[in-house]
């Protein structure tokens, strides 16, 4: 047999190997140069600014504040780090990252075809995009609960940055979302703009709730979704279109997700624990 589990290596080494661990490094240096690109460093516009100011932290009731994008350092440093990770030759041939690898390639990939959809005007455009991307990582995660890491370098590298990767797409999605409908002028059905915030970030809240279940509670993709949510708070409490209660419910989603994260992670570990004999 040349697998013992879903996360023995195998023995064998292929080229469609390479060629994965290739497409993934490529993929996250196109990334990053999309990402310097979107920040106004290499020219371009800063996101916030493109697209007539649509995504700008003032454009809408479900922006998120400024300070929310800092968290994209933070999944750029674990996307570079995924990318040396996987490229090494004890990953060559696992047989979790040979799932993973083209997944996280596509969500790199559509990352940076968002950040050009933005910087060209196509606000229109950004929104298949970044639903692509979320449907991505989803079909990634789910591969990482599916096959558990080896060691906890690799919980922390690929299981860490995939759940950041995701927790942050889910509420940037919504601000998407709404600011593409906003452009366009939509009505929302007659139904008030504030209302309509309430219920888009109460179903982030909700799907944040859902994903602490689904994952039993891996704190990476609670960490960057509760961010996203808070910021959404900070903004609607500080800055325009000033809302209380929008900034309200974005403060109770958070803490919501957050609890529920923390109560289904410590059922989880005491199940655990129950179902270790005791020893003598």
């Amino acid at each position: 047999m040349s697998t013992t589990s879903s996360t023995t290596t195998t023995t064998s080494t292929t080229r469609n190997d390479l060629a994965r661990q290739l497409t993934v490094a490529v993929s996250a240096v196109l990334a990053v140069i999309g990402s310097f690109i979107g920040s106004g460093a290499a020219g371009g516009q800063q996101v916030q600014d493109a697209a007539g100011g649509a995504l700008a932290a003032d454009a809408t009731l479900i922006a998120p504040g400024t300070g929310a994008f800092s968290i994209w350092s933070v999944i750029y440093f674990g996307l570079l780090a995924y990318a040396v990770w996987q490229f090494l030759p004890g990953q060559r041939t696992d047989a979790r990252h040979r799932r993973l690898g083209y997944p996280v390639a596509a969500s790199l990939l559509l990352n940076a075809a968002w950040i050009l959809s933005i910087q060209f005007d196509l606000l229109w455009l950004s929104v298949p995009v970044i639903a692509a991307l979320l449907i991505v990582l989803i079909a990634a995660f789910r591969i990482c609960l599916a096959m558990p890491p080896k060691n906890a370098l690799d919980a922390i590298v690929t299981d860490g940055t995939i759940g950041l990767y995701l927790g942050w797409v889910i509420v940037a999605t919504a601000a998407n979302v709404t600011a593409a409908l906003t452009a366009t002028g939509w009505d929302g059905w007659g139904i008030p703009p504030e209302t309509w915030a309430v219920i888009v970030v109460a179903v982030a809240g909700l799907i944040g709730i859902a994903l602490a279940v689904w994952d039993r509670g891996r704190v990476a993709p609670t960490l960057s979704l509760g961010w996203g949510l808070a910021w959404i708070a900070v903004a609607r409490l500080t800055d325009e279109p000033s809302s209380t209660v929008v900034g309200v419910t974005a403060i109770i989603a958070t803490v919501a997700v957050v609890v529920v994260t923390v109560a289904v992670r410590v059922a989880v570990e005491l199940r655990r624990r129950r179902s270790v004999p005791a020893r003598s």
